[in-house]
C-alpha cells in the first residue's frame, strides 16, 4: 500500500478512536449518581418453616434470599459515628420476573399506614435498590401481603 493509503487508514482509526472515547467519557459524565448502587450477596438462609416465606409462596412469589445486613457507615463533622447503623432487608422476592423487597411485620414496631408512615419507613428500601419494583410487607400474624410501589419523578 502506498504512504497514501497509510495515511487515509490512520486518519480512520483516530477518528473511530475519539468517537469512541468522547462516548465513553459522555456517558459516565451523565450517569446518574446511583450508578454506585448496592449489590446484594446471596442473604441468609430461608429457613423453609419460617411462616413469612410459606405465605409469599402461597401468594404465587419465589423468595430467592434471605436476611441482608446493610452496613452504614456514618460520619458527624468528618468523625465516624460510633460503628454507624445498619438497615436489614428481611427477604427478596420475585413474581412475573418483578423483585421485590421484602419487610415483615414485627409487633414492637407497628406500621403506620398513612402516606408519611409508609414513606418514613420504606421508602429507604425503595432508594436502596432502585432496580426493585416496590416493598412487600408481609404481616404472617394477619396473613397479609402488602405491595408498596414509590412513584419517584426524575
Amino acid at each position: 500500500m502506498t504512504a497514501y493509503g497509510d495515511w487515509v487508514i490512520m486518519l480512520v482509526a483516530g477518528i473511530v478512536l475519539a468517537i469512541w472515547m468522547f462516548r465513553a467519557f459522555y456517558r459516565w459524565l451523565h450517569a446518574p449518581a446511583s450508578v454506585n448502587r448496592l449489590k446484594l450477596g446471596k442473604g441468609g438462609e430461608l429457613d423453609p418453616n419460617d411462616e413469612n416465606v410459606r405465605l409469599l409462596e402461597e401468594a404465587g412469589f419465589e423468595v430467592t434470599s434471605g436476611k441482608h445486613l446493610v452496613p452504614i457507615p456514618i460520619e458527624l463533622d468528618g468523625v465516624p459515628l460510633g460503628k454507624g447503623s445498619r438497615l436489614y432487608i428481611d427477604y427478596i422476592a420475585e413474581k412475573d420476573n418483578r423483585i421485590y423487597v421484602v419487610k415483615t411485620a414485627r409487633d414492637r414496631m407497628p406500621m403506620d399506614w398513612t402516606a408519611s408512615g409508609v414513606r418514613d419507613r420504606l421508602l429507604v428500601y425503595a432508594l436502596l435498590l432502585p432496580e426493585c419494583t416496590g416493598v412487600l410487607f408481609v404481616d404472617a400474624k394477619d396473613k397479609v401481603i402488602r405491595t408498596i410501589t414509590f412513584h419517584l419523578s426524575d
